[in-house]
């Protein structure tokens, strides 16, 4: 016999719980679901682990974070930024495997020097408030070319001379670090 409350038609409550009241439309949602998160994975958010301790305390040895490849399609790297920047040769195709994270203290064409571990840009002493220790960086001055970053890590703790930093070309910083 054929429960009373349940007309010819009309799916039942498992079939509206699973798939919905009309499947065909569920299908569309979950392949556009689905499109839209491997378009963003793969093209708009890179997922980096952070592997070394050059950005502590600001960001920790292990940690995975998130890099927006489209943050600089408008404009460029602001100062205080903390940016992804390749290594290897940039390509229309190639996969940024190893990555630097660093932070961007001087802009192109600024001249940039470290005097008693503190950074000037063009004379002027920079305000950093990101960092939380001391340092006694000493470094002459190097101008930034037309295109080119100068980019640091926030541990000014290790000697000027173990730490990777300098001028890094525009078209080798993929994008933003989020968090």
């Amino acid at each position: 016999m054929q429960d009373p409350n349940h007309s010819a038609g009309k799916p039942g409550w498992v079939q509206i719980v699973l798939i919905g009241r009309r499947p065909a439309f569920t299908l569309v949602r979950i392949f556009v679901l689905v499109l839209v998160c491997v378009v963003t994975v793969k093209f708009i958010l890179l997922p980096i682990r952070v592997d070394g301790i050059s950005m502590e305390p600001t960001y920790h040895n292990g940690r995975i974070d998130c890099v927006n490849r489209l943050a600089y399609w408008r404009h460029g790297p602001q100062r205080g930024d903390v940016v992804a920047i390749r290594l290897s040769d940039p390509g229309p195709f190639s996969a940024p495997s190893q990555m630097y994270m660093k932070r961007v203290i001087g802009l192109p064409g600024e001249t940039v020097w470290f005097h008693e571990g503190h950074v000037y840009i063009n004379g002027r002493l920079l305000d950093e408030p990101y960092l939380k220790t001391t340092c006694d960086w000493e470094h002459e001055p190097l101008v930034c070319g037309p295109d080119q970053y100068y980019v640091v890590g926030d541990n000014r703790s290790m000697p000027f001379e173990y730490h990777r930093q300098g001028r890094a070309d525009r078209d080798r910083i993929i994008g933003k670090v989020l968090l």
